[in-house]
C-alpha cells in the first residue's frame, strides 16, 4: 500500500519550477490579492480587524521563514498526498460557492461573507501548500511557520455577527464584573447595571469597543507570528499561545479599570483618552508576547547540511491542484460579474415624504423625535424616521414607537435591511429579546386584516416590555422575514432575490409596551396604515 507519511529530508537544491507549480504559485497569490482587494477598506475603517493591515506582509515573512528556517519536511509522493490535495481544494470550493452566495444575499461587505471567504481561502492556500511541499517539488515545506501563515487569513475576516454579538455580550459582562470587583477592592463605592457602572459622580459604560474582542484577536495573531519565528520548541510554542488569550484580556480589564478610575476622578475618558489606552493595549500585549517568545527561545538550531539536488518527476496529478485553483478564480469572477452591486445614482428617485406618514398625536398623547443620523451611514439611507407617543391612564403608561426607513430601488440589497432588524441590532442597547410562540402575528385595524408582520418581545434590563411587530416592502410587496442570525436562513435569501438588484425598499415597525389589542384601536395606529397603503402596505378589503 502506498506510503503518505511526511517525510523529514534535509534542505536540497529544489528542482527547476515546472509550469504546473508556476500556475498554483501565481493562482494561490491572486486568490490571496483578491481577498485583500476586497477587504482592503473593512481593514482600514474597522477597529476591530485594524491588525489585519499587517496580514499580507506576515505572510510573506512566515512563509519565508518556513523555507529559511525549516524544519525541511516534503510530502511523500503517493495517491494520499494526492488525496488530500483534492480533499482541501473542495472544502475551498463548497465553501467559496457558499460565501458567494452570501455574497449574492447579504453583499459582500458582510462579515459572515467575508469570514466564509477567509476559511475558503485558508483551504485554498493549504491545498497549495500539499503541492508545494511534494518531494518532487519542493518548494515551500511542511511546517508550523507554513502553517501559521495560512491561520492569519480567518483571524483578519470579520467575525460572524451571531456570534460576534454572542461574544462582545459575554465579554463587556466579564469585564463590567471584573473590573467593578476591583473598584470593590481599592475601595472606590460603584455598583453595576448589566455594563454600565455606576460610580459617585458619574457612570462608565463598557460599549462594544472595550469588550476584548479586538485585542483578543490582534493578542492571537501576535502569538502566532512570534511562535512562528521566535520560537523553535513545541512546547515553548504551545506555551506561548497558551497565554495569548488570558493575556489579552487581563490587558483590557487593566484598561478598562484604568478609565473607570479616570473618570471617577472626574476626567474626561471619551476621545484621545479612550483611543489611546486602546492603542496602548495592543502595543504592550505585542511587546510582552515578544518578549516571553525570546525568554522561551534557549538556542539557535545548527544549520543543515545540504544534500545533492533532485531530479524533477512529472507526475500524473500534477495539473490537479493548478487546476482546481483556476476553477476557484474562475467561481469567484462568475459571482463578482453576477453579483450586482448597490445602483451609483438615486437621485432621481422620488421618497416619500416619513414625517407626513407618521401620524400628529391625537389630544393627551405626547411625543418625541428621535435623531436616527448617527445610523444612517449602517443603514446606508437618509431616510429614517422615529416617533415616539406616550400618555399616562389609569393603568399606567402606554407608549407606542413608529419607525420608517425608505431606500430608492437598487440602492442597498433586500439583506442588508433584513440583517439590521431588531433581533440583531437591539441586544446591542441592553435589550433581551425573550421567547415567543410564534414570530408571526395576526393583527387587525380598523376591523380589518392587516399583511402578517414579524413579531419580537424583548425586555430591558430594568424589565421594561417591548412588543415589536415590523414589515419589510421590496418593490410595494411584503416580503418574508427571516432570522438574521441564521446562515441557512440567510442563505435562503438567495433562492427568493437571486442575483438582482433591489427594489424600492420600505421597513415599518411598531413597538410598544402593551399588547397589539389593547393598541389595536388607537388613531395613532390607524392613521399610520392608512398613510402606508399607497406605498404598499395595504390592508386587504374584507
Amino acid at each position: 500500500m502506498p506510503n503518505a507519511a511526511v517525510t523529514p529530508i534535509l534542505p536540497a537544491v529544489a528542482p527547476r519550477p515546472g509550469a504546473a507549480t508556476v500556475a498554483t504559485l501565481v493562482l494561490a497569490g491572486l486568490l490571496a490579492a483578491a481577498f485583500y482587494a476586497l477587504f482592503w477598506h473593512q481593514w482600514r475603517h474597522n477597529p476591530d480587524l485594524s491588525h489585519a493591515i499587517f496580514t499580507p506582509v506576515l505572510f510573506v515573512v512566515l512563509l519565508h521563514e518556513a523555507r529559511a528556517r525549516g524544519p525541511w519536511r516534503w510530502l511523500s509522493s503517493s495517491v494520499w498526498s494526492t488525496a488530500a490535495t483534492a480533499l482541501a481544494l473542495a472544502a475551498g470550493l463548497a465553501l467559496l460557492a457558499t460565501g458567494g452566495l452570501y455574497a449574492v444575499a447579504l453583499d459582500w461587505s458582510n462579515a459572515l461573507v467575508g469570514f466564509v471567504l477567509a476559511v475558503a481561502l485558508a483551504w485554498f492556500l493549504l491545498a497549495a501548500l500539499l503541492g508545494l511541499a511534494d518531494e518532487r517539488v519542493r518548494v515551500i515545506p511542511l511546517n508550523w511557520p507554513a502553517f501559521a501563515a495560512l491561520a492569519l487569513w480567518p483571524l483578519s475576516a470579520p467575525i460572524p455577527p451571531g456570534t460576534y454579538t454572542r461574544l462582545t455580550g459575554s465579554l463587556q459582562l466579564w469585564v463590567t464584573g471584573v473590573v467593578l470587583h476591583a473598584l470593590n477592592l481599592l475601595g472606590v463605592p460603584a455598583v453595576q447595571d448589566g455594563n454600565v457602572i455606576t460610580l459617585a459622580r458619574t457612570s462608565v459604560g463598557v460599549e462594544e469597543a472595550c469588550s476584548g474582542v479586538r485585542s483578543l484577536v490582534a493578542c492571537v495573531v501576535a502569538g502566532i507570528f512570534f511562535s512562528a519565528t521566535l520560537v523553535r520548541r513545541p512546547a515553548a510554542r504551545l506555551l506561548l499561545l497558551a497565554l495569548a488569550v488570558p493575556l489579552a484580556l487581563g490587558m483590557n480589564v487593566l484598561r478598562s479599570l484604568t478609565l473607570t478610575l479616570l473618570a471617577n476622578a472626574g476626567t474626561d475618558i471619551t476621545g484621545a483618552w479612550h483611543d489611546w489606552t486602546g492603542f496602548a493595549v495592543l502595543g504592550v500585549t505585542a511587546a510582552l508576547l515578544g518578549g516571553l517568545a525570546m525568554l522561551l527561545e534557549t538556542r539557535a538550531p545548527a544549520a543543515p547540511p545540504a544534500t545533492a539536488p533532485l531530479t524533477r518527476t512529472a507526475g500524473a496529478d500534477r495539473w490537479l491542484l493548478p487546476g482546481g485553483l483556476a476553477l476557484a478564480a474562475t467561481l469567484v469572477l462568475l459571482f463578482i460579474f453576477n453579483t450586482h452591486g448597490p445602483r451609483t445614482d438615486t437621485s432621481a428617485a422620488v421618497a416619500p415624504d416619513l414625517g407626513n406618514i407618521l401620524p400628529t398625536p391625537p389630544a393627551g398623547w405626547a411625543t418625541r423625535q428621535t435623531d436616527l443620523h448617527r445610523f444612517t451611514a449602517t443603514l446606508e439611507t437618509d431616510h429614517l424616521m422615529q416617533r415616539d407617543y406616550v400618555r399616562e391612564t389609569p393603568d399606567g403608561l402606554v407608549q407606542i414607537t413608529l419607525y420608517l426607513a425608505w431606500w430608492p430601488a437598487g440602492a442597498v440589497p433586500v439583506s442588508l435591511v433584513e440583517s439590521h432588524t431588531p433581533e440583531a441590532c437591539w441586544p446591542g442597547s441592553g435589550w433581551v429579546q425573550q421567547p415567543t410562540a410564534s414570530r408571526t402575528a395576526s393583527l387587525v385595524v380598523a376591523g380589518r386584516a392587516l399583511p402578517a408582520p414579524t413579531y419580537l418581545f424583548f425586555k430591558d434590563r430594568d424589565g421594561f416590555p417591548q412588543h415589536t411587530w415590523f414589515w419589510h416592502l421590496n418593490a410595494g410587496r411584503p416580503i418574508e422575514q427571516i432570522n438574521p442570525l441564521s446562515p441557512r436562513e440567510l442563505l435562503g435569501l438567495v433562492w427568493r432575490h437571486g442575483f438582482h438588484t433591489s427594489g424600492e425598499q420600505l421597513f415599518v415597525r411598531v413597538s410598544s409596551n402593551r399588547p397589539w389589542d389593547t393598541i389595536a384601536a388607537e388613531p395613532i395606529l390607524t392613521e399610520l396604515f392608512a398613510r402606508l397603503q399607497p406605498l404598499g402596505l395595504t390592508i386587504p378589503p374584507p
